[in-house]
Formats: C-alpha cells, structure tokens, sequence
C-alpha cells in the first residue's frame, strides 16, 4: 500500500484503534537473531542495508503489528513478503521530501514499526522528538542509515553470494555475517542467510542441498 502526506490523518482514523506496546517490553524477533538481538519497544535500531531492514520488520509483521516504509523506494515486495513481512498490513511513504519527520512522526503514531531512510544529517531536537513519541507509543524505528542514540546498530560482514559458475548461473542465496553493536559492548556476530536457497533468512547451519559456487562480495 503506497500512501502519500496528505493522506496521513486518514490512516492515522483507520488504524487508531490498533494496540500499542508499552515501551521497553520485548517485540517479537525473527528466530535468526536469537541470541544476536532483542527488539523492545520504544526503541530505535540503525541498519546498514534494506535487507537487515527487512529482517529486523519480519518478526513484529509476522506477529501482528503494522509497519511503515518512508523515504525510500528500495523494499522488494517480493523478498519481503518471503521474508515474513505482510505486506497487507505495510504502508509505503517512498517520498516524503522535506517533511519525512512530520511523516514518520504520524506513523509511529499508529504503527508498531517504521522503517525510515535516515537523512545524512539529523538534527538532535528531531531525534530527541522522534524518542519521546517512540517510547510514548511503544513503538520501534528502524533507520537505514546512521541515527544518534540507536539502542544497537547492525551491519554486513563478508558477504557471500552462491549460485554463480565460472560466467554463468544465478545467484541464489547469500550468506552474511551480522554484527550487532550495543554501546561499548563487545560487538555480537552471527552467520545469516540472507536469504536463502527459498528466500527465507535463517542461521547458517549447513550448505544447502545443492552445494552451488559461491562467489565473494566485499559489500
């Protein structure tokens, strides 16, 4: 569903009587964090990529909540949805120019998640007032991009594509290393597809079933 400003205090009426979460209980996590990563509500997370975007959305969509995608146009649909995110209850806001902090604002307003495609540079009111309304409401950001005062911030390690011969093939699955970094704590690494062979994102137990080449991305 892709909805414009304008049409924001609409949605905010259709979607009011939704149940929040008090801020700082646990939401529910896709199983491939465990042990990486808790989500609580009333919190903000920074991610690296649209797809650790994605994973971290899948467990709150798949348990109910309703989210948001502003200021980008890079979600697959597709993956997304094959990752666990339901897309009936996930509102599109690709372009919300100058004022995506009213926009995301107003969503987290109604919405359990906002995935936001962090501008380069934040002021400290904005996050001050962005934390206030997510703690207020119980609700989660995810921010593609750097956002000061992440309660933990996720990146992409060693990279690795399978599915690719020597020229030829598809690429069919990818192996990642996700890191997870809390304040001064020591950083928390787990191997990830992301996704696999079938699109889902799991831990890296075992070569999948086809053993196809790999190829080694550096980002």
């Amino acid at each position: 569903m892709t909805v414009s400003a304008p049409t924001l205090d609409e949605l905010r009426a259709k979607v009011d009587q939704m149940q929040g979460r008090p801020a700082a209980q646990p939401v529910a996590t896709h199983p491939a964090f465990a042990g990486l990563l808790q989500l609580q509500a009333g919190s903000t997370y920074s991610v690296d990529s649209m797809s650790l975007a994605v994973a971290l959305m899948a467990g709150p969509s798949a348990d109910g909540a309703w989210c948001g995608v502003v200021g980008t146009a890079e979600l697959g649909l597709e993956a997304a949805a094959a990752a666990g995110v339901e897309l009936r209850r996930t509102i599109l806001v690709p372009d919300p120019g100058e004022a995506w902090l009213e926009v995301t604002a107003a969503l987290i307003d109604v919405l359990g998640v906002v995935v936001l495609r962090a501008p380069a540079h934040v002021a400290a009111k904005d996050v001050s007032r962005i934390g206030a309304r997510l703690r207020q409401r119980g609700g989660i950001l995810i921010a593609h991009g750097d956002w000061p005062r992440s309660e933990a911030r996720l990146a992409m390690r060693d990279v690795e594509w399978v599915g690719v011969g020597q020229g030829h093939g598809h690429l069919q699955a990818r192996r990642v290393t996700v890191e997870v970094q809390r304040g001064t704590a020591p950083a928390r690494r787990a191997r990830l597809w992301l996704p696999d062979v079938e699109q889902a994102i799991r831990r890296v137990e075992s070569i999948p079933a086809e053993a196809p080449t790999r190829l080694r991305s550096v980002s």
